[in-house]
């Protein structure tokens, strides 16, 4: 027959089938080794009755039956035994047991009678499949990413995608009587698993900012907001929250506003006074006439936001941003040799991608004084930041540092990639410039920086127990579609504290509404600062040891504990102190701790009631948050510190999905 090796080898492929064996995808984690993201195998199990031995089969059938019994609870025993020997009987081949089980219950399978002889005595055919989980749902959502076969993948998973992914397997099926398909024995080969990704992230600092973030995002209705925290002596990102105001009201990572660049306004400023310091002819000491808030450039009128400022210090004049002052030096010591302006802001690569790790950075954009669109207006404007587009992620780099004596870091957020536990790659801390600026000149941005919130624009953030630097902004936005006439701004606050041993940089960018009541950075963006950082100041949370709080009881080892901690954090706490360990308390409980009469450390249990609302009042935030949300309430924060009051009352009957405001104190 003319066509007879090509009908057989057509035949052959209609009896085979090629199967793709999943790799098991990476975890994302944090570098203390919380889970961030997760693949959950879950299996479909068969077994093939034709390779089991008949007086094997009928020794374990009664005990396999109980324990499929025991661990399924669908069935009784008996029935699983009935539907265990038809199958045998009939010497299937291919039969569904269960579909869609859990790891923990595929384990506990291998090891019951018959099935722990493996496959080809024990007739045990598992296909796993693999789920995407992310324990903290929205927190960090957009930067960890969600990976979902046949859709968009962002974040994290985007970017390390082939690191997590692994390698697929194979294997061939044969189809059987009766067309079921069934493996073949001796032709699989077996996946790579991807391996893990170790992220900078601190789950506690990230939970702050976007707590801190969404309250005011809230009371002022605004439209999307960015908060930036930067590790200043390594350039790590310890949290990357992005918030976006959706249809219903409500507010959602669906977007990494970190990475769009938009006109920064005066906290682009800073960048100014760094250009003009470095000419060594300007001091901040030395006078500058703000002209009342109201100066002519060519065929533009500049306005301060705060008029009747006349001839102050440029120190007093940065404080108060004013507008005038900041045009007005830089085209009286630039005006005719604007390129070396440009040169200088390209120093502090304000012009170049940051590459934080994941994908969506936009480009910046510094207008040079060749470009058609340069004007005899350009460079006064661009001295109060407008005609440039740069990221918070580019200015949360500046300010840090500024906050670093002068040395930029890198901002990164991957700082090692895993595999079975040990890291196959680290990233360490990269230097971009090892001084953006003269020791002299750093000195005094640093100065001018303390001034905003001690007499400035930032004054309403002043701490008592710690000292804040930082730069309020206020921009007009005109992107996207958005005209001036929209009045539309954007308000933010970039900073670093303690000022006087900064651990810490914070960029917060707030996006209005338009003709929105509040817009000023010192309105909207400065206050989410102050939160985040009494936060991690008086909470102690975070990698670096930043406050000591005298009027708290202090451990034998010179710590600090919280008023009460979660049980999960009990073992850890107690091991950090080096005491003897202490009764289990079951995992849903609060821990206080205590001191009997010999200042002895003691341990106070409060139990957690499922479907009650617990007390946490005397909780640190991040606890209380913990709980509330286990228990399956919104929650809201007013004010910073220790959990003062809650809305609804202990004890009261949980109606899922409700919101519960906790006064903080």
């Amino acid at each position: 027959m003319k066509d007879g090796d090509k009908l057989r080898a057509y035949a052959q492929e209609m009896l085979t089938r090629n199967t793709i064996l999943p790799a098991e995808r990476g975890n994302i984690y944090t570098e203390d080794g919380q889970l961030l993201c997760s693949s959950i195998p879950r299996f479909d199990i068969h077994v093939d009755f034709s390779v089991i031995q008949k007086d094997s089969f009928y020794k374990h059938v009664d005990e396999l039956a109980a324990s499929l019994a025991n661990l399924f609870g669908d069935m009784s025993a008996a029935s699983w035994r009935k539907s265990l020997v038809s199958s045998f009987q009939s010497q299937g081949k291919y039969v569904l047991l269960k579909r869609n089980i859990a790891y923990y219950e595929y384990q506990k399978l291998r090891t019951f009678p018959l099935f722990n002889k493996g496959r080809r005595r024990g007739g045990l055919i598992a296909e796993s499949k693999i789920s995407r989980i992310n324990p903290y749902k929205s927190l960090a959502y957009r930067t960890i990413g969600l990976y979902r076969e046949n859709a968009q993948t962002v974040g994290l998973e985007a970017s390390f995608d082939s690191i997590l992914h692994g390698e697929n397997g194979s294997r061939v099926d044969q189809k059987a009587t009766g067309g079921v398909w069934m493996p073949v024995e001796g032709s699989e080969i077996e996946p790579v698993n991807g391996k893990d990704v170790v992220t900078t992230l601190d789950v506690g600092i990230q939970e702050i900012a976007q707590h801190a973030l969404m309250s005011v995002l809230k009371q002022y209705d605004c439209q999307n907001g960015t908060v930036v925290i930067m590790e200043v002596k390594t350039g790590k990102i310890r949290a990357l929250a992005n918030l976006g105001r959706q249809k219903d009201g409500t507010y959602f990572e669906d977007f990494n506003y970190a990475l769009i660049p938009a006109e920064p306004g005066s906290t682009f400023k800073l960048a100014t006074l760094a250009s003009l310091l470095s000419t060594k002819k300007v001091h901040i000491e030395d006078m500058v006439n703000c002209e009342g808030g109201k100066k002519q450039f060519a065929n533009r009128v500049m306005h301060d936001s705060h008029y009747g400022l006349g001839t102050i210090s440029i120190k007093k004049a940065f404080a108060q941003s004013s507008n005038v002052a900041m045009g007005s030096l830089l085209q009286r010591y630039y005006g005719d040799k604007p390129k070396k302006h440009i040169e200088n802001l390209k120093k502090l690569h304000l012009h170049q991608p940051v590459d934080i790790g994941i994908k969506g950075e936009r480009k910046t954009v510094i207008v040079e004084p060749e470009s058609s669109i340069w004007s005899k207006t350009t460079l006064p404007w661009m001295g109060i930041g407008y005609g440039v587009m740069i990221t918070p992620i580019h200015l949360c780099m500046l300010y840090n540092a500024v906050a670093n004596n002068g040395k930029m870091m890198k901002p990164y957020l991957v700082s090692a990639i895993r595999e079975y536990g040990n890291d196959v790659q680290t990233f360490s801390p990269i230097v971009l410039e090892e001084k953006i600026a003269s020791d002299e000149v750093i000195a005094q941005l640093q100065e001018c920086l303390k001034e905003v919130v001690l007499t400035g624009t930032g004054k309403s953030i002043r701490s008592p127990y710690y000292q804040i630097a930082g730069k309020t902004g206020t921009a007009q936005v005109a992107d996207m579609g958005i005209k001036y006439s929209d009045r539309v701004y954007q308000g933010s606050f970039v900073g670093y504290f303690p000022a006087d041993n900064p651990q810490y940089t914070v960029a917060v960018v707030i996006r209005t509404r338009p003709r929105s009541s509040a817009y000023y950075g010192g309105t909207l963006a400065a206050p989410v600062f102050r939160m985040i950082a009494d936060k991690i100041f008086v909470g102690g949370i975070g990698s670096q040891e930043i406050s000591k709080d005298s009027t708290k009881k202090k451990l034998p080892n010179g710590t600090y504990p919280a008023q009460y901690t979660i049980a999960e954090n009990y073992r850890i706490l107690t091991q950090t102190i080096g005491i003897p360990k202490k009764p289990e308390f079951p995992a849903t409980s609060i821990v206080r701790p205590t001191y009997d009469s010999l200042q002895r450390l003691q341990f106070k249990q409060v139990t957690v009631y499922q479907n009650q609302v617990p007390d946490v009042r005397g909780l640190s935030l991040k606890d209380a948050v913990s709980i509330l949300e286990n228990q399956g309430l919104q929650v809201e924060v007013l004010g910073r510190g220790w959990v003062k009051n809650q809305s609804l009352e202990p004890g009261e009957k949980i109606i899922k999905g409700k919101t519960i405001t906790l006064q903080l104190m």
